[in-house]
């Protein structure tokens, strides 16, 4: 769908590979009205543009999401290293995400598939406040850049500024 298809008040509905019959109501408008302590960097365009995921991720729910946060996407059919923007490996497959209870429905890929559906505007007051607890809490992985790396030295610890990229952070600092 085009991004002015996305409103106050559409349904949207699933049916991809790892969620069938799911829909969900938007009651914010998109990139708007977001909680008080959630102030996210990069949009979920910006971030898949940049390079995220090794260029796997939403490749078969693409018809739930705005077509233009495709248009310049880094995509790819198999996991690839150099889709990232920091072509390094910064994440942990999804079986050990499931493993570890990080995993919450109704957003079975994690932490993105919700910012995304977030971003869009549906709320889950209760999912909310723990996905926020969890980005929140990922800050501390940019103190630690920002400690430890000169000012525009984007070869210092570019597995933790690819962590921030796929978390909504900027890394680029």
């Amino acid at each position: 769908m085009k991004i002015e298809a996305y409103v106050v008040g559409e349904v949207i509905k699933v049916d991809d590979k790892m969620q069938k019959g799911y829909s969900y109501l938007l009651t914010e408008p998109m990139g708007k009205n977001f909680s008080s302590d959630f102030k996210p960097e990069l949009t979920p365009q910006e971030m898949l543009n940049l390079g995220v995921f090794e260029g796997k991720y939403l490749n078969d729910c693409r018809q739930e999401f705005p077509e233009e946060w495709f248009s310049s996407a880094h995509l790819s059919e198999v996991a690839d290293l150099s889709q990232n923007c920091f072509h390094i490996k910064s994440r942990l497959p999804l079986s050990e995400w499931k493993r570890r209870g990080w995993i919450i429905e109704p957003d079975p890929r994690g932490w993105f598939q919700w910012y995304c559906r977030y971003y869009l505007g549906r709320r889950i007051p209760e999912l909310d406040i723990i996905q926020i607890k969890r980005w929140r809490s990922f800050k501390r992985h940019k103190a630690q850049v920002e400690k430890n790396c000169f000012i525009g030295d984007l070869s210092c610890r570019p597995r933790q500024r690819q962590a921030l990229l796929q978390w909504a952070y900027n890394p680029f600092f």
